[in-house]
């Protein structure tokens, strides 16, 4: 009984004591917490600039500075009449980017694409500031990832994926602190030449697989493997901006969910004519990243009757917005995988039927490059060849005149209806509510 009795004693004796000190205690940590919360700064949770979130329903919003953000954009590269593809136009005197940027900002656009910048980081820097600072215009940055050189692009050799990497990583750290940067896009329609497309690269162990859908599969590996590897090494550089596929069409994407699932959108590059198609859904079924259309357009150049049809044109190009809008986060139909799009192009480009002739590059010419029947105002062009790469810009060059030093800019009826179309909210003009072309 007695050690009972002590037990019990003791016992209340260290909860007594125990109160006792507790208050105390309590204080001086609620002191510790106060000069924790209020006194020792902390570093804010990290939000980066420009960045894609995944909303409750499964639609995919750019968001830029906290507000969403809706690609409304052009691809840029404004190289003068009688000028070729090797023209630094980013030294150019005349500084065509001020008198464009004041257009593109009437129009609506908010941002250009650039294939890769020039080698001057200093004028390419006043470029990027001067369309951002000036006009809101900011720009997306891509790299070639080699698709262009002699005499194909070796994506099996260590030593050119190693020369790629230094190349965009160099670019990735020069620029990614400039305000105007808005992301990143490996690549165009490098895909093609896994196919055999387009500049066919091989290696000696593709060469002996004799099953060509085997090979076809150890190249798209390799290729999508190296851009994965890219995006991991561009982001643990820059945390601030996106990184991009660039892509022709959805062709290779079952792979490139396999082998490339780093990079944050699909930058895909269609032309389909009026309609997309399936395009959005049957790239969420196969790929489920967010979409940026990097190329879309149509030219403006009648090859079935020798004429120039700027109706053409703008019944096209807003047949392929209204698409677009309806595709966007938050759209009630739609797959809400769509980040916006970028059309193909903003000036005209008169060295592109004559590449290696100086001389075809002051004359714009209206033979056709290439046959795509879903643009079938004039498909029945000879030989089915309607598509004239020098005449998809939605603003036209004049060789006559002269502005502040440059071939005066006279924008085309594509470049109105899609002010109006953008203003308006995406709600369409009447020509293509009926259908019809005006």
């Amino acid at each position: 009984m007695k050690s009972n009795t002590n037990k019990t004693c003791s016992t209340s004796l260290r909860q007594i004591t125990g109160c006792r000190y507790a208050l105390p205690a309590a204080c001086g940590l609620l002191v510790l917490l106060a000069v924790w919360f209020f006194i020792i700064p902390h570093k804010p949770r990290f939000v980066p600039a420009v960045r894609i979130k995944t909303l409750k329903n499964g639609h995919y919003q750019l968001i830029v500075d906290n507000k969403p953000y809706i690609v409304r954009g052009v691809c840029y590269n404004p190289v003068p009449i009688g000028q070729g593809y090797e023209y630094d136009w980013w030294s150019d005197p005349y500084k065509p980017w001020l008198l464009d940027g004041k257009l593109m900002q009437e129009m609506g656009v908010n941002t250009i694409r650039v294939y890769q910048p020039g080698q001057n980081p200093e004028t390419v820097k006043a470029v990027i500031r001067d369309m951002y600072e000036k006009f809101g215009i900011r720009t997306i940055m891509g790299h070639w990832i080699g698709f262009w050189e002699y005499p194909c692009p070796l994506y099996g050799d260590r030593d050119f994926q190693d020369r790629i990497r230094r190349e965009i990583l160099d670019m990735v750290r020069t620029y990614k602190d400039e305000p105007g940067i808005l992301g990143w896009v490996l690549g165009n329609e490098n895909n093609y030449s896994c196919l055999g497309h387009v500049n066919p690269w091989s290696s000696d162990e593709i060469d002996r697989e004799p099953d060509p859908q085997k090979r076809m599969r150890m190249k798209a590996r390799i290729y999508y493997s190296f851009i994965n590897y890219l995006a991991r090494e561009v982001r643990d550089i820059d945390r601030n901006h996106p990184v991009g596929l660039g892509n022709g069409e959805l062709m290779g994407l079952d792979l490139a969910r396999e082998f490339a699932p780093g990079v944050d959108f699909v930058a895909s590059i269609i032309y389909r004519g009026k309609t997309f198609g399936n395009l959005f859904n049957s790239l969420k079924s196969t790929f489920d990243k967010p979409v940026l259309l990097s190329e879309i357009g149509a030219d403006s150049y009648d090859a079935l009757h020798n004429k120039e049809d700027q109706n053409m044109q703008a019944f096209f190009l807003e047949s392929q917005w209204r698409q677009i809008m309806d595709n966007v986060a938050g759209a009630p139909k739609g797959a809400g995988n769509c980040l916006g799009g970028v059309i193909f192009e903003w000036t005209d480009e008169w060295w592109k039927h004559a590449m290696v002739d100086p001389k075809g590059w002051a004359v714009h010419d209206t033979g056709s490059n290439w046959s795509n029947g879903s643009y079938y105002f004039d498909i029945q062009a000879p030989n089915n060849m309607n598509m004239n790469e020098e005449w998809f810009g939605i603003v036209s060059l004049s060789p006559d005149e002269r502005e502040s030093g440059l071939d005066k800019r006279q924008p085309r009826k594509a470049y109105y209806v899609l002010r109006e179309f953008w203003r308006d909210g995406g709600a369409g003009t009447q020509a293509v509510k009926e259908g019809k072309r005006k």
